[in-house]
């Protein structure tokens, strides 16, 4: 299979972290796919400026903020019209880390049927309730899914057209519940996860940090995805079990979920 990488960076007012994150980008010449999510900081005029002499740069300026599962929602349309087909996401604040990049895109290219998931490495700069928080998401994606070593961490390689035909099939994923509602259901398609350790760093306010994580939005709002996705794997294995009462030969090769 004949693969073709891009870069996707989905960014919601990131000021100058966006831009220090797309240089460390530029030694892999992967084109880059920036998503402005509808930001107010006045990057998505500066990245206008800077794509109409970079062939290489590919911006998409939203007039809202519509979260990030959206952003990315639009970004893979952009790949996909431009004849990639797979995308690397990455964070626009500088957090994942670029040099992991080549890695990333060598296990795709290996494994073109897969999807390659970062397996953040946290040092002293996470802040423990974040950390907190993966293992507890961790924990509900094992109960729906399995070989999906972090649910939350998003520095991934997605093949794009599976990614997209469930998107299509679902009204979730448009917000903080993307990374792990894709893994999933992308799991129940029987698109392989294949895990890579990689660092993950979490700069400070100071240090020009941004975080859009609200701790009670975003936890109910995975608390919900979760509830939607247990119902629908119960739903799932309901349906193939009267249908096998009726059907005893018939098997269900490669899916383990709606």
């Amino acid at each position: 299979m004949n693969t073709a990488h891009a870069v996707l960076i989905p960014s919601y007012n990131t000021g100058a972290r966006l831009f220090d994150t797309i240089a460390s980008v530029r030694p892999f010449a992967l084109p880059i796919i920036v998503v402005i999510d509808g930001s107010t900081d006045g990057t998505g005029d500066t990245l206008l400026r800077m794509a109409a002499t970079d062939p290489g740069l590919l911006v998409r300026v939203q007039p809202r903020n519509q979260g990030k599962g959206a952003a990315v929602l639009h970004g893979l349309r952009l790949a996909q019209t431009e004849g990639f087909t797979h995308v690397l996401t990455m964070d626009a604040d500088g957090q994942h880390s670029s040099g992991h990049i080549a890695e990333m895109i060598a296990e795709s290219r290996a494994h073109p049927d897969a999807m390659i998931l970062g397996l953040p490495l946290f040092d002293a700069s996470a802040p423990r309730i974040r950390v907190l928080g993966h293992k507890i998401a961790n924990f509900c994606t094992g109960l729906v899914a399995s070989g999906i070593g972090d649910s939350l961490f998003g520095f991934r390689v997605y093949p794009v057209a599976p990614l997209i035909e469930i998107f299509d099939g679902t009204f979730g994923m448009r917000r903080f519940d993307f990374d792990s509602e894709a893994a999933i259901r992308l799991s129940w398609r029987a698109v392989r996860p294949i895990n890579v350790m990689t660092p993950v760093r979490y700069f400070h306010r100071d240090e020009g940090g941004v975080s859009h994580f609200k701790y009670l939005r975003d936890n109910l709002l995975l608390i919900a995805m979760y509830g939607r996705l247990f119902v629908a794997l119960a739903g799932s294995r309901a349906r193939r079990t009267t249908a096998a009462r009726f059907s005893p030969q018939t098997s269900w090769p490669g899916r383990v979920g709606p």
